[in-house]
């Protein structure tokens, strides 16, 4: 799209984990995100085994288990929630 052009916000679909992870990067930079994400590999392993479909934020605990699943997004992307989640699922 022009306007993401203008913003310098255009990426080409990325075809290497490399090349994902810095796009990821910018994405949190620009946002200013403070929470840690883990960035899906391009054969999207991730997105197929837990459906994060459009958007939807996951914790996974120390254990392996589903600590914190949140609702689709755009209007279910709660960082917030998910951020307390993780800090509960860290422990002291």
């Amino acid at each position: 799209m022009k306007q993401n052009e203008q913003q310098g916000i255009e990426y080409k679909d990325p075809k290497t984990d490399d090349e994902r992870e810095k796009v990821a990067g910018d994405c949190a930079k620009a946002l200013k995100l403070t929470i840690p994400m883990l960035i899906d590999d391009v054969q999207n392993t991730a997105q197929k085994a837990y459906a994060g479909w459009p958007d939807r934020l996951y914790v996974i605990g120390r254990d392996g288990k589903v600590a914190f699943r949140g609702e689709l997004g755009p209007k279910g992307f709660k960082p917030a929630d998910a951020e307390a989640a993780l800090k509960k699922a860290l422990g002291p």
